[in-house]
């Protein structure tokens, strides 16, 4: 238990601060679970598969800028799911440097 005000204070803003960042990872990880998902459909739909993409693409340089995440995990992150998505379409993938 805090034993002054400003720890009181500072108790609830680390709760409001936890639970949003706690909000927000969830959506970030179900984002990417649905890109993955529709990665390993049976019979992909391009047409699906890149909405669900730049929608998850664009959650994480948000979660990124925000200092959620670090900036090269999002980079590594989205990097491995749009070579997934080459792969799985047949598109070539980049020329490893």
């Amino acid at each position: 238990m805090p034993n002054n005000v400003n720890a009181e204070k500072a108790l609830r803003q680390n709760i409001k601060r936890r639970l949003r960042n706690r909000a927000a990872t969830s959506t970030l990880r179900t984002a990417i679970k649905k890109v993955r998902v529709a990665l390993a459909a049976a019979t992909p739909e391009p047409a699906t598969i890149d909405t669900v993409l730049k929608d998850a693409v664009k959650r994480l340089d948000r979660a990124a800028a925000k200092g959620l995440i670090h900036k090269n995990s999002a980079a590594r992150t989205k990097s491995r799911l749009v070579n997934q998505q080459k792969k799985k379409l047949g598109l070539t993938a980049p020329a490893a440097k």
